[in-house]
């Protein structure tokens, strides 16, 4: 074995690394973490070494596992990593050697761990030297198994290794011409791999290992995607032979055999040449009569012993797959009249041939089967869950095949529209009507004797079974319709009628969960469904106190189908006879008292308030009653609570609205003002309280904004015009003055006292949104956003942080609001509004940048860099003229702040700052007013601008951000196209230019092409060409693979 070629490394070295792995991975040792890492950095530094190729045959001929796994890895390493550093000419001598290496490592029976390195050693070295023209290894695959076989290599060791080439070669990091050539390569040997796994498999059982045909079937799997579908049809009888049972008085399956062909076929039907739906002739029909033999029968035995076996469970698997292969095939023929036609199959076909129609019933019926297995999910059994998605696909399929036969086929003449309605939909509602009833009993909650005995684990992952069972009864809802709802209804009915004391309330949460489950497919129609369930005979009959679970479920039932109340008729306040709304409310308020279900019925109140406000309106006394009595709720609670009463106050006439936005929200401010009193003597609990009113208010102010079209805001007709002079008019009554001036003084008390408290800058954050709207959404207790922008402005210098500049830039676009009415040009804001925006920006300006300034604080503070510029956008957009109001030095602190931003190599961080410059240059450029304010910026800053955006493409700017820097590059060509060519090319040529690939050829070509042709398509691809050149990565598949389009 010649081996003078590889490079030498010092025996010492060699004993060394020996030394270090055994004493890294020898169970004997006892290291501490940081000793076992510094072991490991050692012999890393060892085999980084150019004459670490020396370490290969000391290590592979090794007694210790250990040491000749490192062998084996540091072979497959230096091929992978250190090809560039090895010799070439040694290539074929390297190659021969490690083909010799590993026809002895298989010999003397290494493990397969380190046969595995050594198999992707040897398709590592093939993936470097067979690519090119001409090839330095032609016909590798064919060769390589050749000296394998002279070597007498078995062929479960060969199935081993035709895997790992496999997938190796498809996981290549290559260019497409090598890509193509390595899959070329492969496909040349098609006809010898195929040979080969067919050996394997039809050799008899008692002629060849259980290991061999596991290899062979990895094989097969591994090769799924690479062979023809012409090449994988003949394996579909052959993976069908090894789940034939041997016949006796019962069926016995090899286990071995089973479950790798299942796996098998499972990879053919989802990543192979026959997979989405293809060959159902030839893998389909054939799987459904091996089903139809043998599959009842298996699941007999599994429901029969109370117990899913690894035969069972393979075949739920291969069930599943098989149902995503072939749902739209199961829709087309699920009433089939047509009989199958013979197919190839190990085992005897029944006489006569059964209808197809049989076929996919019984597939349905076994599916089935699965989804009802007995027990409780995540506890009993772990394969009902598997089957759900099937349920999906069929519904889809269902509403998407072309239903119908050839009248030679079925003897029927009529349309394919009538077929459908009379063949196939009574059977698929016949399925779904089953699965909805299997699926009601599954999601039931154990008793509580059952469920105490439970772990944490088994109780999440049966709640998350119930919610993905709800997903696919959605599936089965658009089936059945209203046939549905009449099966819960009834079943509610009849639960309820013969229920005893003494019973749970399992079963009855089950079936109303169900229909919970359903409710974004259920229209918003009046539906006498929901009218039993929400009247007197369902929701009447349930308990309002005690069993939390049933009570809770209801209250999420009734909050989930808040907006279909909206159907049913007002109840006027005298009616006797409750509207299920009323009944609803009802059973959500007695539910308020109780700590366990508050949360969930506030949540339930808020959502049907705010659905059903003008119905709700006419009791608002009854609300004034709610609000009295909220002493016993949280105040967590009580803020969902009053949003909901505001819900119905804002139903009524702004003058009306008057004295209950009073009632509830003076007490809240009054609490925020004894909170702030309080914070020197308990400054936590005040904090706490502070929060608690802030959330309060703003859920007051959500409530009583509109939920109308925000299109009405333009609306100029007489009743939506008449209905904001009246909200303005209510506006001005002294009583809500001063309720608005109460609020504004106590939020500025909680501003100056904790702004830099995150959980207060949040709850202040949320309430600014709230609290402030457009004109056309205004409501009584609507802030203007000018004494807001000062707060914001306050609290920014104490602590500038994102959310304070996120509020400026909103509260930037209300300071000036679109008109009522659109006009043809924007309206210029009013010389108040531009006052304020001028004051705001300058101190924002300085604000942020006197933080910018310090070393750091810009690569450390993203989210801020990000929400500043944002923020200095919205000025742009609003108030452009007031940036050329500032002090000069200012607004060129601002411009090279943002020039410095297009360094940083976060890349949200540098597009909020792209953006800006963009949208400021453009807004410049296009105002007539502004023209010479243009010219001062370009001769100011455009070639700092350009410097910039051309040393980020260089390598100083993330690629990520490329598409910004394109953008703005383009921006700058537009608006200033003569000076921007010199810039450019000065900035090029200049010898400070930023350290790169781009020779003067490609810095030509890239100013030419951007110059020639000022569309942004071409601008960018040359940009993008430019930035491989310059990077190092043009003609690298990374390189290519990650140019961002």
């Amino acid at each position: 074995m010649a081996t003078a070629f590889l490079p030498v490394l010092a025996q010492q070295d060699v004993d060394r690394a020996i030394q270090l792995i055994q004493q890294t991975y020898s169970p004997q040792q006892r290291l501490s973490p940081e000793e076992q890492r510094r072991l490991q950095q050692e012999l890393f530094e060892i085999q980084r070494r150019p004459e670490a190729w020396g370490l290969v045959l000391p290590f592979l001929s090794h007694s210790d596992p250990n040491v000749q796994f490192f062998g084996a890895h540091t072979i497959q390493v230096k091929i992978t990593r250190d090809w560039d550093s090895f010799p070439q000419d040694a290539a074929t001598q390297l190659r021969d050697l490690l083909l010799e290496l590993t026809g002895r490592a298989i010999s003397s029976g290494q493990s397969k761990v380190i046969l595995r390195k050594l198999f992707v050693a040897i398709t590592s070295l093939a993936i470097k030297l067979h690519p090119g023209n001409p090839s330095k290894w032609p016909d590798w695959l064919r060769s390589t198994l050749n000296v394998f076989s002279g070597m007498g290599v078995s062929r479960e060791h060969l199935m081993d290794f035709l895997s790992i080439v496999a997938e190796e070669v498809e996981s290549a990091d290559l260019l497409p011409p090598g890509k193509a050539q390595m899959r070329e390569s492969l496909a040349e040997a098609v006809p010898m791999i195929t040979q080969a796994i067919s050996t394997s498999i039809s050799t008899p059982p008692a002629q060849r290992s259980s290991q061999e045909l596991v290899s062979a079937l990895k094989c097969l799997q591994a090769w799924m995607s690479i062979l023809p579908a012409n090449d994988l049809t003949p394996f579909v009888p052959l993976l069908l032979s090894l789940m034939v049972p041997t016949e006796g008085p019962s069926l016995e399956y090899d286990e071995q055999a089973f479950i790798p062909a299942s796996d098998t076929l499972q990879e053919l039907l989802s990543h192979s040449a026959l997979s989405d739906g293809s060959g159902t002739k030839t893998v389909t029909e054939p799987l459904l009569l091996w089903l139809d033999r043998y599959g009842n029968a298996i699941v007999q035995t599994t429901i029969q012993g109370g117990f899913v076996d690894d035969i069972s469970h393979s075949l739920c698997k291969l069930l599943v797959a098989l149902g995503d292969h072939s749902a739209m095939y199961f829709a087309k023929n699920i009433a089939s009249p047509v009989q199958v036609a013979p197919v190839p199959c190990p085992f005897p076909l029944p006489a006569p041939l059964p209808l197809i129609s049989h076929l996919v019933q019984n597939f349905l019926k076994v599916l089935l089967q699965y989804t009802a297995l007995p027990g409780y999910y995540g506890v009993d059994e772990e394969e009902s869950e598997m089957t759900l998605s099937f349920w999906y696909l069929f519904q889809e399929a269902l509403w998407n095949v072309d239903y119908g036969f050839d009248v030679t086929e079925d003897g029927d003449a009529g349309n394919l529209a009538e077929e459908r309605d009379r063949d196939m939909m009574p059977v698929a509602k016949a399925v779904y009507s089953e699965l909805v009833t299997v699926l009601r009993r599954k999601v039931v909650w154990p008793p509580k004797d059952i469920l105490n005995r439970w772990t944490r684990d088994q109780r999440d992952k049966f709640q998350a079974y119930r919610r993905d069972a709800g997903d696919t009864l959605i599936n089965a809802y658009y089936v059945l319709r209203d046939d549905m709802l009449s099966f819960y209804v009834n079943d509610l009915l009849q639960r309820l009628a013969t229920r005893r004391e003494q019973d749970g309330w399992e079963e009855i949460e089950a079936t109303l969960h169900c229909v919970m489950a359903v409710q974004e497919a259920v229209p918003v129609e009046d539906s006498p469904h929901l009218r039993q369930i929400f009247g007197p005979e369902i929701l009447g009959k349930l308990p309002r106190a005690g069993d939390d679970r049933v009570r809770r479920t209801a209250l999420h039932l009734i909050g989930s189908y808040a907006s279909w109340f909206t159907t049913q008729p007002a109840q006027l306040p005298d009616s006797p006879t409750p509207s299920p709304l009323m009944n609803a409310i009802s059973y959500v308020v007695s539910a308020l008292p109780d700590a366990v279900l508050c949360l969930a019925a506030a949540n339930a109140l808020r959502d049907l308030c705010d659905a059903n406000r003008v119905a709700l309106a006419p009791h608002i006394g009854a609300f004034g009653e709610l609000h009295a009595g909220l002493t016993g709720i949280p105040d967590t609670e009580k803020a969902k609570v009053l949003q909901s009463i505001a819900s119905v106050i804002q139903a009524l006439p702004p003058t009306e609205e008057i004295p209950p936005v009073e009632a509830i929200v003076s007490p809240v401010v009054a609490k925020l003002f004894e909170a702030l009193q309080s914070a020197g003597q308990l400054p936590e609990e005040a904090k706490t309280m502070a929060v608690q009113q802030l959330e309060t208010l703003t859920g007051v102010a959500r409530g009583l904004t509109r939920v109308n079209d925000s299109l009405l805001a333009l609306d100029d007709s007489p009743e939506v015009q008449a209905a904001l002079e009246e909200m303005n008019r209510a506006r001005e009554d002294p009583r809500v003055l001063k309720l608005r001036e109460g609020i504004l003084s106590a939020i500025r008390g909680t501003v100056e006292l904790w702004s830099s408290d995150a959980s207060i800058s949040d709850a202040l954050s949320d309430l600014f949104k709230a609290i402030t709207a457009l004109p056309s959404d205004v409501t009584l207790i609507s802030l203007p956003p000018g004494p807001l922008l000062e707060l914001v402005c306050l609290a920014a210098q104490r602590q500038l942080t994102a959310v304070w500049l996120s509020l400026a830039s909103m509260l930037i676009i209300q300071l000036n609001p679109p008109s009522l009415i659109a006009p043809t040009f924007k309206a210029e804001p009013s010389p108040e509004a531009s006052a304020v925006a001028l004051n705001v920006l300058q101190v924002l300006l300085q604000t942020a940048l006197g933080a910018f300034a310090q070393p750091g604080v810009m690569v450390s503070n993203p989210d801020i860099v990000q929400a500043f510029f944002g923020a200095m956008e919205a000025f742009v957009h609003h108030f452009l003229p007031c940036f050329y109001r500032l002090p000069p030095d200012l607004l060129n602190a601002l411009i090279q702040c943002a020039i410095g931003a297009l360094s940083l190599q976060e890349r949200y961080s540098l597009t909020s700052a792209c953006t800006f410059l963009s949208s400021l240059i453009n807004r410049t450029a296009t105002n007539d007013d502004l023209s010479a304010a243009k010219t001062a910026f370009g001769q100011t800053h455009g070639f700092l601008i350009l410097r910039a955006i051309l040393f980020g493409f260089a390598g100083v700017a993330p690629r990520s951000a490329m598409p910004n820097l394109i953008e703005l590059l383009s921006t700058m060509i537009t608006r200033f196209p003569t000076e921007s060519k010199k810039w450019i090319t000065d900035i090029l040529f200049a010898e400070d230019f930023h350290p790169c690939r781009a020779t003067p050829e490609a810095k030509n070509k890239f100013i030419k092409t951007i110059f020639g042709s000022r569309s942004l398509k071409r601008t960018r691809d040359a940009a993008q060409q430019f930035t491989l050149v310059a990077r190092g990565l043009e003609g690298s598949a990374f390189g290519y693979a990650t140019v961002t389009m």
